[in-house]
């Protein structure tokens, strides 16, 4: 409600035409708040409201809007001004609104953005998508390791400001190779005299550039930290990483996460900012896959259609045995994906999850079919026979769809595809065909078919 408030304020004084007031009002606000005020506004009046914003606070604002947004404002502002926001970006979010960009506007702003926003941006265009160099950010504190303390906080009043962040501060040699780091604290608590050699911590944990998000993620969960190094294949200081840029990864990679187990190719767009033909296209593919790979399971049924003709009973149980054994694969599928991606299991330990969830299919198998048996014989009241082969096949099939859930992901991880492809939808296709092929082999041997 306070956000609705807020935004109707600034409407009406936008209206007014009360600029000096309204860009008083606008200095008082966080740059987060503004820039989630500014997302709720038609494009024109949020261009409107970011001309006014102060030029020391607008790219802080943009640094915080949506992609969409953030393309509307450099494109419909001139080339000089859009070249100052790009100046005054983190190196890391001006790459990454540069490269969602069309490259003859980016070729423009380029040639009106500093030469060192030119030389950091290039930089970090140069390395693979999703990887460690593509993400951290090249501004940071570094100092070399013959610097007294008084010093260093000297340098670090100088750049500080155009620096990520300042808590920790990087010690190189003249081959910026790097050597240790320094919190700023303990600057302040040290002598003037004191040599960053002497207090600097030695056992430095690094990133490479290479190395993949996920993993970048993995690190910072591991160690609790809020910034971490980047070095090259020669431990030289590249550039840092900080948490801010953990959390966007973790999101990135949850969604992506989700909508590859809901068979959807993944997209950076938001919903609402995604167009129907979009949508569409995201969807379709996995549709057909699907579709295609659920006729085996029709052209199971039609081979078994003179057995159903004279036990026509066992049509019924059809959907119960597919869906309960879509679920059990579904349900280790999730488990497993999700161990696999916090680098909790791995294919080593195949033989260990295989068992474990052998026992574990065992026990639901077993509950399912008691209380199936059960309902079958008292409010269905069916046969004994049939209520015999329902109930074995249930728990045959809660087996193997737990066995097929746990295996596929491990192995697709193996070979080098993302174990999220393989979660329910993908399983839940097999193992439903599975499912029948049991329930009829079980029917036939029982009820002499």
């Amino acid at each position: 409600m306070d956000e609705i408030k807020e935004l109707n304020e600034i409407l009406e004084l936008l209206e007014s035409k009360q600029y000096t007031v309204l860009r008083q009002r606008l200095t008082e606000m966080n740059e987060a708040d503004i820039a989630a005020i500014l997302e709720e506004m038609e494009e024109k009046e949020m261009l409107k409201i970011f001309r006014i914003l102060p030029k020391d606070m607008a790219a802080d604002v943009f640094s915080y809007m949506e992609v969409e947004s953030q393309q509307y404002v450099i494109i419909s502002l001139s080339e000089r001004d859009a070249a100052d926001i790009i100046d005054n970006l983190m190196a890391d979010d001006a790459t990454d609104l540069l490269e969602e960009m069309p490259a003859n506007i980016v070729k423009k702003l380029l040639a009106a953005a500093s030469p060192e926003t030119r030389r950091d941006i290039n930089q970090l265009l140069r390395y693979p998508e999703d990887s460690a160099g593509s993400i951290m950010t090249v501004e940071y504190v570094d100092l070399k390791e013959n610097l007294t303390v008084e010093q260093a906080i000297q340098r670090i009043r100088n750049v500080g400001l155009d620096s990520e962040t300042i808590n920790i501060c990087y010690v190189l040699d003249s081959r910026r190779t790097l050597l240790g780091t320094v919190a700023l604290r303990y600057l302040l608590l040290s002598p003037p005299d004191e040599i960053i050699g002497d207090i600097m911590h030695e056992n430095v944990i690094s990133l490479t550039t290479l190395m993949d998000q996920e993993e970048v993620a993995r690190q910072f969960k591991k160690y609790d930290f809020t910034a971490m190094p980047v070095v090259d294949n020669e431990n030289r200081l590249v550039g840092i990483i900080t948490v801010d840029d953990v959390v966007d990864i973790m999101e990135q990679e949850a969604t992506e996460d989700i909508e590859k187990m809901a068979a959807i190719v993944p997209t950076d767009k938001p919903y609402m900012k995604t167009t129907v033909w979009e949508t569409w296209k995201k969807r379709i593919p996995w549709l057909l896959l699907l579709m295609i790979s659920a006729t085996f399971t029709g052209k199971i049924i039609a081979s078994f259609e003179s057995a159903l003709s004279i036990y026509v009973i066992l049509t019924a149980f059809i959907p119960m045995l597919m869906d309960t054994a879509g679920n059990a694969g579904g349900q280790a599928s999730v488990t497993i994906i999700r161990g696999l991606s916090l680098n909790e299991i791995e294919f080593r330990d195949l033989p260990k999850v295989v068992f474990k969830e052998i026992r574990v299919a065992v026990l639901c198998g077993i509950t399912l079919g008691v209380a199936n048996f059960a309902k079958l014989m008292l409010l269905d009241r069916v046969s004994f026979s049939v209520a015999l082969v329902v109930c074995l096949t249930l728990v045959s099939v809660v087996v193997i769809a737990k066995i097929v859930g746990c295996v596929l992901p491990m192995c697709a991880k193996k070979i080098g595809f993302d174990p999220a492809v393989m979660a329910s939808p993908f399983i839940t296709t097999i193992v439903d065909a599975i499912a029948l092929l049991i329930y009829f082999e079980v029917a036939t041997l029982l009820l002499h078919l």
